[in-house]
């Protein structure tokens, strides 16, 4: 099995899920490069691109986390701020100075010079707290992102990969129209077939040649929208290496469903009811009084004597201020939970869906493969054979081409929603998908 480790999360469930996804079932469809050689490469210059390239790409250049980065730094920033101490005061203050009689001038003036400080460390820590929880909600938002902007190129990986088969699939079904005009226009020479068959054989060529050209414009898109995920405006690669054709193996369903807690959404939840939990412990902590003690010295003008000073400053906590904030938070908590019930519901619904969408998948292209497709080239081979002994014409002949055609088409319609399916169970679920099962 292929595998590929980055050093994406600090969290050891969440860096365990998103390399589990990336590692395996997210590149499922690349575990087989045999195939790699028949794609039609667009450009002869540039290089393939490998799943392991453009999943590197696109954690590091993807417009999108690059942005979501900044919000961490703007954090960090929080927290920092969090734990700055408050600054001391200095006060200077003049007593028995400028009055009448014997208090004129400053003969009897008293002079103090005071620092003073609040008591607030229980709090300042509690802050740094409630940011480096926030931090941690943004981390798993992060996560998110990183998984969602990795399905996203596993998607549009596999559009191109697709693009490229049906590419090849077009260029067989071209050389069968020119072999069928070369074998009707021979017969039409030597008198055993009307000049019609030969028209209407020229015009099914020149369709699939068109075909043919609608597929190359659809693959030069794709190509751009792939690279455009990691920010190139260019494309700098011809083709992408895979096989379409290498199946996932899907594990059982309650497998699937007892992975749920590994989801990083789910765990969004967890993190934001710690996060108002922290919230909750800030408020209680401000709450308290802050008490503020100071210290000085005094100078007596009338006998030139100094003194020390000191004292201590104690808010009335006569009414709860945080009372609505506590409140706030404990609701807010409650709702946290609530809507991680409900995505919990919304994630088993959807990857029982899924699950089945893609066992179906499955069994098509396993019918394909063991009955549809042999049993066409069958029919394929013993219609020429009678097309060429005058038993059938041209209509019966092209008929089952078409039929053949029709259901590569579909093999490749089929492989291309099991493995979106398969990529879409793992970012919901984090249970890897084996890349090397086939069908048989």
């Amino acid at each position: 099995m292929i595998s590929f480790r980055y050093p994406l999360f600090k969290k050891p469930i969440l860096n365990r899920f998103f390399k589990q996804c990336l590692a395996t079932g997210i590149l499922l469809f690349v575990g087989c490069t045999s195939h790699a050689e028949e794609s039609v490469a667009i450009s002869p210059s540039a290089p393939p691109l490998q799943w392991s390239e453009a999943i590197t790409r696109t954690l590091s250049k993807n417009p999108s986390l690059i942005a979501f980065g900044f919000q961490l730094s703007a954090q960090e920033a929080r927290v920092q701020q969090a734990g700055i101490k408050t600054n001391p005061e200095i006060s200077l203050s003049v007593e028995d100075a400028f009055g009448t009689g014997n208090f004129s001038g400053m003969d009897q003036a008293e002079t103090s010079l005071g620092i003073s400080w609040v008591l607030n460390g229980r709090q300042r820590q509690q802050r740094i707290a409630t940011a480096q929880a926030r931090t941690s909600v943004l981390e798993v938002e992060q996560d998110i992102h990183r998984l969602d902007a990795a399905a996203t190129t596993a998607r549009l990986y596999i559009n191109v990969l697709a693009l490229q088969a049906r590419l090849q699939q077009t260029q067989q079904s071209i050389d069968l129209s020119s072999d069928a005009v070369k074998v009707i226009n021979s017969r039409v020479n030597a008198g055993n077939s009307p000049a019609a068959e030969v028209a209407r054989a020229k015009v099914d060529l020149s369709r699939r040649l068109l075909e043919h050209e609608d597929i190359e414009h659809e693959l030069d898109i794709a190509r751009h929208q792939l690279a455009a995920h990691w920010g190139d405006t260019d494309t700098v690669f011809s083709e992408v290496r895979g096989d379409i054709f290498n199946l996932p193996a899907p594990s059982n369903y309650s497998d699937l469903r007892a992975r749920f807690q590994d989801n990083p959404r789910l765990a969004h939840f967890v993190t934001t009811e710690r996060l108002e939990e922290s919230h909750i412990a800030l408020a209680k902590a401000e709450s308290k009084p802050q008490w503020k003690v100071s210290a000085g010295l005094k100078h007596i003008a009338a006998t030139h004597d100094q003194a020390l000073t000191a004292g201590v400053s104690v808010p009335l906590a006569l009414f709860d201020q945080q009372q609505g904030r506590i409140a706030e938070a404990r609701a807010n908590m409650e709702l946290s939970r609530a809507e991680r019930e409900a995505e919990r519901v919304r994630l088993d619904a959807a990857v029982f869906g899924l699950h089945q969408e893609l066992l179906h998948n499955l069994h098509l292209i396993k019918a394909y493969r063991k009955d549809i497709l042999p049993q066409l080239e069958v029919a394929m081979k013993e219609t020429r054979r009678a097309y060429d002994l005058g038993r059938y014409g041209y209509v019966e002949w092209q008929t089952v081409q078409r039929e053949l055609l029709d259901a590569k088409n579909s093999l490749i319609d089929a492989s291309v929603a099991a493995h979106i399916q398969a990529i879409e169970i793992e970012r919901l679920t984090g249970v890897a998908v084996t890349p090397h099962a086939q069908i048989n």
